[in-house]
């Protein structure tokens, strides 16, 4: 799939975030600037029919160097193989190698949203270069802390960073410590467990059921927790963690000390934050963007509240930082991606041409629901589907590689399969 004739007007979009919901913007403008449906819409496209093909020029602009399965941490930070595969740098993304889409390195300082420009401080040079634009997208997601996810920037700093981890887990004689019994730590404690089996693997949680905080009904809570023991981890609930003290033994080697509220103590050579403490990336857009946690105000079509910056309808977000219901998930991100391309595109028809009326599509509330991970099996939870579990569960949600490919065929990251119908990713 080529680019469209330089004749054609530029349109510039700048997307800051190179990640579910960051790609998915760009792969679906890819195909309506090229007057093809977008590849994640379920129903073919009615391009406008003087406006036959837009030049896109999309620019986006990441920390990393590359597009890391963030679902797939679990297994990166478990096994060597794995963690060589959940990274791919942007220069070797397939789909994504065209002469009008270009790739920065750099962390977004600061957006003008009256003057429609974005800083970016350069990764390598750490000097500010700014990017003018015609439509931006929000698409940083939250900062996570380590080891939920990698620190690291690049692949060679991040397969550095998984080896350490990974070594450390193999030599740890005195087990490994969980903490946190939400979904990202039972599905690290169930990973972990799975790959390795010899491991004494604990869970410990301060609540009396696991997924504590998120609006799920108590079956599914009680299936993750059942699962989980399934897998030969230990699970400790109503255990909070008041100390972990590290200590050094005769023998050269060192473990933790760790004590809980109610008086229970433990040792263990490995302990494990796998709590939240996720904080907004959106510092760099205007205040008044943005409620008081950090979260992007949005209306259903994905633009700005109104009124909230100058030129909102220009402004986009989707993925985990936006301020919408529902649990944050990939599949959410890459749904309001593939959005986001389509009403940029509807707004674009209107530019050129003032007597189209743009449809746009619109984002409905989202209910809880969870596709989780657990070892072998997965349990999964809607309100439509209502609860199931097992290996058929996991196929679904996941396959064998924790949504990678499922993730990858979505967006078509390898190059558009025209005429393809994927499955939509629920992870």
């Amino acid at each position: 799939m080529g680019s469209v004739p330089e004749s054609v007007p530029a349109v510039r979009v700048f997307i800051a975030g190179g990640s579910y919901a960051g790609l998915s913007a760009a792969v679906n403008l890819l195909d309506l600037g090229n007057g093809l449906s977008p590849r994640m819409s379920n129903e073919p496209y009615a391009h406008h029919p003087s406006v036959p093909k837009v030049n896109f020029e999309i620019t986006i602009a990441d920390e990393r160097d590359g597009y890391y399965h963030l679902i797939g941490s679990p297994l990166a930070l478990a096994d060597a193989d794995y963690a060589k595969k959940a990274w791919v740098r942007f220069q070797d993304i397939p789909g994504l190698q065209l002469p009008n889409v270009k790739f920065v390195q750099g962390s977004v300082s600061s957006v003008d949203c009256a003057a429609k420009t974005a800083t970016v401080i350069d990764g390598t040079t750490k000097e500010a270069v700014t990017h003018p634009y015609d439509y931006f997208v929000t698409a940083t997601g939250l900062r996570r802390v380590w080891p939920v996810v990698p620190q690291a920037l690049t692949q060679k700093q991040y397969l550095v960073e998984a080896e350490t981890q990974i070594k450390a887990l193999d030599n740890a004689k005195d087990g490994v410590v969980v903490v946190g019994g939400g979904a990202v730590g039972i599905e690290m404690a169930a990973e972990l467990k799975h790959v390795k089996p010899h491991l004494k693997v604990t869970l410990v949680h301060s609540r009396d059921r696991l997924m504590s905080s998120e609006p799920l009904p108590d079956d599914c809570r009680d299936k993750a927790l059942e699962m989980v023991k399934e897998t030969g981890v230990e699970v400790l609930l109503d255990h909070r963690l008041a100390s972990s003290t590290k200590v050094d033994s005769p023998d050269g080697s060192s473990k933790y000390e760790v004590q809980f509220t109610n008086g229970h103590k433990m040792t263990a050579s490995v302990v494990i934050m796998a709590l939240s403490n996720s904080t907004s990336t959106a510092s760099y857009l205007p205040s008044s963007a943005t409620d008081p946690e950090g979260y992007v105000k949005i209306v259903s079509n994905m633009s700005f509240e109104p009124n909230s910056v100058p030129n909102a309808s220009s402004h986009f977000c989707a993925g985990d930082v936006a301020k919408w219901s529902g649990i944050k998930r990939c599949g959410a991100a890459m749904h309001g991606g593939h959005y986001i391309a389509h009403n940029i595109h509807q707004s674009v028809l209107q530019q050129q041409d003032p007597r189209h009326e743009p449809r746009f599509q619109h984002l409905q509330e989202i209910p809880p629901m969870i596709g989780l991970a657990v070892g072998k099996n997965a349990v999964a939870y809607s309100p439509d589907g209502g609860l199931s579990s097992g290996p058929e569960v996991m196929q679904a949600y996941f396959r064998d590689d924790l949504g990678w490919a499922i993730c990858w065929e979505y967006m078509q990251l390898g190059g558009r399969k025209p005429e393809v119908k994927l499955q939509e990713a629920a992870a």
